[in-house]
């Protein structure tokens, strides 16, 4: 039996929760999962899903700043989005992506998020939109920076930003890990 997603922010998940979520991780992205990618998924709310084995999908939101059009917007960027290989294709995906989705709409000016050609059908089917724009970073060390690598892979979602612009970029603030 599958329980109703629990939101959570990561201060409220006990010790015992958050390494249910690491070790789903590690094996759902099948050992492409480093120490970042662990840490750009802390500090925010957390949406999971257990079922009678245990963990069965996760998905987390954390904010992060991103300009665009001179502006930077408060964003709700969706991170460590997974679910058990034995509950896959249950609707789970949807359910963790319907809460991280509401806490967007309602807490950010826009939702962001860096899709994997897998995962990239559970946003689009929910109506994150493909990001055709450039991509950069702001780098401590070189400024602003672009990111060649996560142009197609970034999706958004307006929520309270309104429309955006693909003709101008988007800037994302910067993140251990994000480029080498």
């Amino acid at each position: 039996m599958t329980s109703p997603v629990r939101t959570a922010h990561t201060a409220d998940l006990a010790p015992a929760e958050l390494e249910a979520v690491r070790d789903l991780l590690d094996v759902a992205f099948d050992g492409d999962f480093g120490d970042d990618d662990w840490d750009h998924g802390l500090g925010g709310m957390h949406a999971l899903v257990h079922d009678d084995a245990g963990l069965a999908a996760h998905g987390a939101v954390v904010m992060r700043r991103v300009r665009h059009r001179g502006r930077w917007l408060r964003t709700g960027y969706v991170e460590n989005v997974a679910v058990r290989a034995d509950a896959r294709r249950t609707g789970l995906g949807g359910l963790v992506m319907a809460e991280l989705e509401r806490v967007v709409d309602r807490g950010y000016d826009l939702g962001a998020l860096s899709a994997s050609d897998d995962g990239a059908r559970l946003y689009t089917s929910r109506g994150w939109e493909q990001w055709t724009g450039q991509v950069h970073a702001l780098s401590p060390r070189d400024g602003i920076v672009r990111l060649p690598d996560e142009e197609g892979g970034t999706y958004v979602r307006a929520a309270r930003a309104g429309s955006l612009d693909p003709g101008r970029e988007l800037v994302f603030d910067w993140r251990d890990g994000d480029v080498l």
